[in-house]
């Protein structure tokens, strides 16, 4: 069963919330950052982005660059920017964009409920990225960026959140220059905490990592070290949890995940189509886009025009909760076989389009002759991801995009 607890968090100090509160720091590149943050001394891009304190062209992965994490993190709470919560607590975090409302609780997720696999994933991290996150948490000693979490929803829960929300005004509550509207309510009453801790404890069997995988496995992973180098450690300590927001899956919004691909492996546009008929039946559209409207159905933007692609049923065969995803019809029937794309991870001719860039961002790439095709595909639903974490197993790279993004700084956990 998951165990949570009460975290004693950092805020933005009133008033400051919007200043502070950012994109994660794996939505922008450090260009990105710069720009975004440009005029606002107390944007945390400062602390998850810290290179953009420096000249460009900087190696990221410097020390100097996780010492100016730290540093910036400490300056933020003697200028008053950041305040302690005077005890532990649990968060509730509402998001909403447009016609989508997500609320999650923010809380200590453990770092034994990861290894033991409580907490269940679906993708493998990069020991790159992973090297990148570890530095920065063992270096500035603070979780700044939450991992989304995902459980099947509780009715329990459900009504708990329902009542606190009617009766509670908002202790944070503005919106996002992006439109999406970002409120926090803190919960202090003891007997609230203690419900919610229970219910998990007993009545949720596993939580689910949605987005955040480098971050559970960094945080996890300084975790255990900070416990084996601790001859007194207790169970107790901070590093035996990581900063997370847990979300009923009721509530969780994924979208498409969209690839482009450089070229066609040395075939011509009328070779090309003709190998992709052996398996998908090609139809040319007249719709100015196509967007796949269920599974097994995809979008693919070619030579100007838009075309449907249905896989024929006799290469739909299995079953299997990893291979029978749209992502690996599509890897096993034309990249590999038609395009040679053996492993999308590593092979530098595909790159990937979020659905939040929208459809018109493939005809982009490849009316600029950046790539020569592009495809669409209908996103992987919460089932599919449950069905491939329960199996033991890990999707295809970049399977699963989820929006609205939840906003870094609102909530920091420092662990010691």
């Amino acid at each position: 069963m998951a165990k949570i607890k009460a975290i004693k968090a950092f805020r933005p100090a009133k008033g400051k919330e919007k200043e502070v509160a950012s994109r994660p720091y794996d939505v922008l590149n450090s260009k990105e950052a710069k720009k975004e943050a440009e005029g606002n001394p107390h944007s945390f891009l400062r602390i998850i982005k810290s290179e953009i304190d420096f000249e460009d062209g900087v190696d990221v992965y410097g020390e100097e660059i996780y010492q100016k994490a730290k540093e910036n993190f400490k300056s933020f709470v003697e200028d008053g920017v950041f305040v302690q919560d005077d005890q532990p607590c649990l968060y509730l975090y509402k998001l909403v964009m447009e016609d989508i409302t997500q609320i999650g609780l923010v809380c200590g997720s453990s770092i034994d409920d990861y290894f033991n696999n409580i907490i269940k994933k679906h993708e493998f991290t990069r020991p790159k990225k992973e090297k990148d996150r570890i530095k920065h948490i063992k270096t500035s000693e603070i979780h700044a960026g939450p991992v989304f979490l995902t459980y099947k929803a509780n009715k329990n829960i459900d009504q708990i959140v329902a009542d606190y929300l009617s009766s509670n005004k908002a202790d944070i509550d503005f919106t996002a220059t992006d439109g999406i509207q970002h409120s926090l309510w803190v919960l202090k009453e003891a007997s609230i905490l203690n419900q919610i801790t229970k219910i998990f404890e007993e009545e949720v069997e596993a939580t689910y990592i949605a987005d955040g995988h480098h971050r559970a496995a960094s945080t996890s992973k300084v975790g255990k070290m900070l416990r084996e180098a601790n001859a007194n450690h207790t169970g107790e300590e901070g590093y035996n949890s990581f900063l997370s927001v847990l979300f009923p899956d009721n509530q969780v919004n994924i979208i498409d995940y969209n690839r482009v691909v450089k070229d066609l492996n040395g075939l011509s546009d009328e070779d090309f189509l003709n190998k992709l008929s052996e398996k998908f039946e090609v139809k040319s559209t007249e719709q100015e886009i196509f967007k796949p409207n269920k599974v097994k159905e995809f979008g693919m933007y070619f030579s100007g025009k838009w075309y449907a692609l249905h896989l024929k049923p006799e290469f739909d065969v299995t079953d299997d909760p990893v291979e029978s995803l749209d992502t690996s019809l599509l890897q096993n029937n034309l990249f590999d076989p038609i395009l040679g794309i053996k492993d999308q991870r590593t092979d530098e001719r595909i790159d990937f389009v979020g659905g939040i860039r929208g459809m018109k961002e493939l005809e982009k790439r490849v009316d600029s002759g950046d790539m020569k095709v592009a495809f669409a595909i209908y996103p992987v639903s919460i089932k599919q991801l449950f069905d491939v974490a329960d199996s033991g197993n890990v999707m295809p790279p970049k399977s699963t995009w989820f929006e609205p993004k939840l906003r870094s700084g609102l909530v920091v956990y420092k662990y010691v």
